[in-house]
């Protein structure tokens, strides 16, 4: 399944409960003129569907999921996760050379990461400072303004947080601290 990583981000969002265009641009950091031609493919794939509503002031449209867009979103998670899981894996091993090549042929999909609350930020950072590299070398920094107040979870209902002081590196796991204060 070749997707954009930002497909994954906007599905998310929308599953978040974002459904206006302008606060879905907002949330998932993506330009307007981008985020509509990606809207229109997805709207086109059947992931999404745009509803209409009467509101006060005339009708209003809200984009939502389709159970097709709930499954892909699923299956982008489930794929983020084993590459995230890999990640881990190259770091514990010691293999910088090899842990820095992975990321720099997956560099486009570590903000998706980021955003479906897969990478656990911290261990991120360790990773980088252990091949002696800033974050912003692989993560864009309009994703890197929020990620203190970010709620990293998912909304699974399932919850991910606690683990060892380390983590277990699973979704949402910030080593066992609560970030969302």
């Amino acid at each position: 399944m070749e997707q954009e990583p930002s497909d994954a981000i906007v599905l998310s969002a929308i599953s978040q409960g974002v459904k206006k265009f302008d606060k879905i641009a907002k949330k998932a950091k993506i330009e307007s003129q981008e985020l509509n031609s990606l809207l229109e493919r997805l709207e086109s794939k059947g992931l999404i569907a745009i509803i209409e509503k009467k509101g006060l002031l005339g009708p209003k449209k809200e984009i939502i999921l389709t159970e097709k867009g709930h499954k892909e979103l699923e299956e982008r998670r489930f794929e983020l996760q084993k590459n995230w899981d890999q990640m881990v894996t190259m770091w514990k091993s010691g293999d910088k050379q090899k842990l820095q090549q992975y990321m720099d042929d997956n560099r486009s999909i570590l903000p998706a990461m980021m955003f479906l609350g897969i990478m656990d930020v911290m261990m991120f950072s360790t990773m980088m400072a252990f091949m002696g590299l800033a974050m912003t070398s692989f993560i864009p920094d309009n994703y890197m303004q929020d990620t203190g107040g970010t709620d990293m979870s998912h909304d699974s209902g399932q919850d991910y947080s606690g683990g060892d002081f380390h983590g277990n590196g699973g979704p949402g796991d910030m080593g066992g601290f609560d970030v969302n204060f």
